[in-house]
């Protein structure tokens, strides 16, 4: 009889612990096991790449020798793309010259001897159509739940626009596919610099100036090794709602969801005490909006009231705006709640509600749909204690204490002063 009741007592406890945590929140950790890392590299093979001044060689003798080590150094498990632009066609037409971009290696598992055969043929060409073979390098990657990597190599500017490259990263960042661009620069060109810095902010990239072979190297190393790092699993797709009361759960996790024009959208995250949330978001300019815009985050109770807020904001320099908040739940919540001494305690969780608003604007016949991707990231950890201080009591005790301090003080200054005056009069 004693086993049954503590059986019933402790399905008891569970059933209850359910019932107040409620629905089973999103979870982005239920995605399938993630695939190899993919990375293509792009390179630009146009005319300018003879130029004879990187370590007194030429820009593309330095980009193969490069091309030749990385290749060598690849790590096992990750799959591999070449593809060039400005490589075959060596006459005047520029609507020829601008649709010449070409995959000389497909993404897979690396031939090293096809791979650097294949590059070493390559000489400087014809024009530089950066955008078109960005698009191309995104479709040669495909789709998949793990994040993908372009690592654009140039020289120069586009000279075949439209496409405009930085329009093509912001497409393609909107497209929600995970897809990063790195960005390196061969020349010290600040048209070049402006736009490869476009490019690799659109899609969460770097931009990266090469002046040397050892350079140029190093870095390409870098950016594919970090391929294998960081393709982790793609946010899981999530959508927000405009109210608390009927936003989707949500557990830590990398989420992504798009949100309209000067709209504002809930989400829930339940904090137990003695944990602290930790969240940010940050929303990407995908398409022409007017100057100045802002990105606000806040933390509200279930009942609106305000906990903890973080923003950002542009005027018309920015590719990707991000604001992050942190909020403790503290032990005595009013939501925590305990049973009987003789069962277990059963602790509700304090519902926080994450808002997540902005004031875009789209420009004139800018499509105001679909709307602006979203990616919200979201950390649960123990609080971090604040550090103590001297506890000098309350009420009565405060009072006592502070009527001691005083009397010792006077008693001390007044000693002290007959002892001064006796001396001074001696003296």
């Amino acid at each position: 009889m004693i086993n049954f009741r503590r059986s019933t007592a402790v399905l008891l406890g569970l059933l209850a612990t359910t019932a107040l945590a409620g629905p089973a929140p999103a979870r982005a950790d239920e995605e399938p096991a993630p695939e190899p890392p993919r990375v293509e590299l792009v390179l630009d093979v146009s005319g300018s790449m003879r130029a004879a001044d990187i370590d007194g060689r030429t820009r593309i003798s330095v980009a193969q020798q490069a091309f030749n080590e990385v290749v060598d150094a690849l790590p096992e498990e990750t799959q591999l793309g070449i593809r060039v632009l400005g490589a075959t066609y060596r006459g005047k037409d520029k609507k020829v010259g601008c649709q010449d971009t070409q995959q000389i290696v497909p993404v897979g598992p690396v031939d090293r001897s096809a791979a650097k055969a294949a590059v070493a043929t390559l000489r400087p060409t014809g024009f530089t159509p950066v955008g078109l073979a960005l698009r191309s390098a995104a479709q040669d990657l495909g789709s998949g739940a793990t994040t993908r990597r372009i690592v654009l190599i140039t020289d120069g500017e586009d000279t075949c626009a439209p496409p405009d490259p930085c329009e093509v990263a912001r497409e393609l960042a909107a497209q929600g596919t995970s897809l990063v661009v790195d960005t390196l620069g061969l020349a010290p060109d600040e048209k070049v610099r402006r736009q490869l810095l476009c490019i690799a902010s659109a899609t969460g990239g770097t931009y990266t100036a090469a002046q040397s072979a050892e350079e140029l190297t190093d870095r390409i190393k870098q950016l594919v090794e970090r391929a294998g790092d960081t393709h982790t699993r793609a946010p899981t797709v999530v959508g927000g709602t405009n109210a608390c009361g009927s936003a989707p759960l949500l557990t830590p996790g990398v989420y992504a969801d798009r949100e309209a024009f000067s709209e504002h959208r809930y989400y829930r995250v339940p904090i137990r005490p003695g944990q602290e949330l930790r969240a940010s978001v940050s929303m990407a300019l995908d398409r022409a909006v007017n100057r100045d815009y802002g990105v606000l985050l806040r933390a509200t109770a279930d009942d609106g009231r305000e906990l903890v807020r973080g923003a950002d904001a542009g005027s018309g320099r920015a590719d990707v705006l991000s604001a992050g908040l942190r909020w403790s739940a503290t032990a005595d919540d009013e939501d925590a709640a305990e049973t009987e001494e003789s069962a277990a305690p059963v602790v509700k969780p304090t519902t926080v509600c994450l808002v997540v608003s902005n004031s875009f604007a789209p420009r004139p016949g800018t499509a105001a749909t679909p709307g602006m991707p979203v990616e919200l990231t979201i950390d649960v950890v123990a609080a971090a204690p604040a550090p103590d201080g001297p506890d000098l009591g309350r009420g009565w005790v405060l009072l006592a204490l502070l009527t001691v301090a005083g009397l010792i003080t006077g008693l001390l200054a007044g000693l002290l002063t007959r002892w001064w005056v006796a001396t001074w009069r001696e003296n």
